[in-house]
């Protein structure tokens, strides 16, 4: 019997690619999408899904984890494989928290995916190699966790900008970003914009 599975994507062309991959396969049959966390509440109580596919970044409203926690939260409620290009140690951690089934990359091979949305549908867990590595990375270094604005801060070093450049894009001081900046040596255990933005990347925490 197949897995019946709804894909939630802001992006036309991605759901209608997946529509069709997953269409070859008589394992699974998709009974539905949605381009917004919103419009997802509603198709899954309509089409009752056994899995669903989401991506994490929705455009306006609800992201990917908030829609995945207000699925989980009702009755009798889907599994939920987030299906998405980013793969940051914080997006990760976020989307299993809200107790996502699994974690796959968009570059996944058809056949894995198909495999995945079974795994998933029987209640097992499924996680890309790289994003299972990125978690055993973050239990075998458990640091504090970096704050989403030290996140952004470290982004913007890792683009090369300057303090001042940072601080306007992000409509902080600049006494502000350095602030964060010490903050994020601190918790990455180095003592450079060089070797933070090194770790980060080695954590998933920036690209």
């Amino acid at each position: 019997m197949s897995v019946r599975v709804v894909i939630v994507d802001d992006h036309p062309v991605v759901r209608a690619g997946l529509r069709a991959l997953l269409s070859t396969d008589h394992r699974v049959e998709v009974v539905g999408e949605a381009a917004s966390g919103e419009e997802a509440l509603v198709v899954v109580a309509r089409r009752a899904p056994e899995v669903v596919l989401m991506d994490l970044r929705l455009g306006a409203g609800m992201d990917g984890v908030a829609t995945t926690t207000a699925l989980l939260g009702r009755p009798d409620p889907p599994r939920v494989l987030i299906l998405t290009t980013y793969d940051t140690d914080a997006d990760i951690v976020r989307a299993v928290e809200a107790g996502a089934s699994g974690y796959l990359l968009k570059d996944a091979p058809s056949t894995s995916l198909v495999e995945a949305v079974e795994q998933a549908a029987r209640g097992e867990t499924v996680l890309a190699p790289r994003v299972a590595q990125l978690l055993m990375t973050r239990l075998r270094d458990p640091r504090p966790d970096l704050s989403a604005r030290e996140v952004d801060v470290l982004r913007g070093v890792a683009e090369g900008l300057s303090n001042k450049a940072i601080a306007r894009s992000l409509f902080i001081s600049e006494a502000t970003v350095k602030t964060h900046l010490v903050h994020c040596f601190d918790k990455l255990g180095v003592d450079s914009r060089t070797a933070a933005v090194a770790e980060a990347r080695r954590r998933g925490v920036v690209r």
